[in-house]
């Protein structure tokens, strides 16, 4: 029986020049298309392929599952401070009782309590306890984040990150993104 796969279903891992994914959440992935451009423009190594062959009436070659780029790219120093950040720097659950279903954000010191929209002051919160804190203080309702709220470095999101590992991990990169998990005896 011969099992038919899509190109589309195989997206390569890219890689900085170091081997480090450019990536952890979301994870650095490139369509098959990209990978082969970037491939023919001569920026990247292929590090691992696919089974799979892809071919052109004068050219033929294996999709590559991972690529290194052949010039560094220097990961960005402090991380843009968008909603996802802030759900990824709390772990994807509210600060205040642990869900992780209907998550947005809260002020821990209200906006019109002078509260600013900055790191240190936005948290993770499911709507039912942004809901229940409404406006006030944290004091005023016995209502305190589990963990204060803080600026993250990109390590800290990129560790993070790794405790949400996408649907699917090709074998061929599993490699290169837990190089820091104990290994087994």
């Amino acid at each position: 029986m011969t099992i038919h796969v899509s190109p589309e279903s195989c997206p390569a891992l890219v890689l900085n020049a170091d081997f480090r994914p450019l990536s952890y959440y979301p994870l650095s992935l490139w369509s098959w298309q990209d990978a082969i451009k970037a491939v023919c423009l001569d920026r990247v190594n292929i590090v691992s392929e696919y089974d799979l062959k892809i071919h052109s009436p004068s050219f033929e070659m294996n999709l590559p599952s991972v690529i290194s780029l052949r010039d560094y790219i220097k990961p960005a120093r402090h991380p843009a401070f968008t909603r996802f950040n802030v759900f990824l720097r709390d772990r994807f659950q509210c600060q205040y009782c642990g869900a992780r279903e209907d998550l947005t954000f809260d002020h821990v010191i209200p906006r019109s309590k002078g509260g600013m929209t900055t790191w240190e002051n936005v948290v993770a919160a499911c709507a039912p306890c942004n809901l229940r804190k409404a406006n006030r203080l944290p004091a005023d309702i016995r209502m305190f984040p589990r963990q204060a709220p803080y600026h993250p470095t990109v390590y800290d999101l990129h560790n993070n990150g790794r405790a949400f590992p996408p649907n699917h991990l090709h074998q061929s990169w599993l490699d290169y993104l837990y190089w820091d998990i104990e290994l087994e005896p």
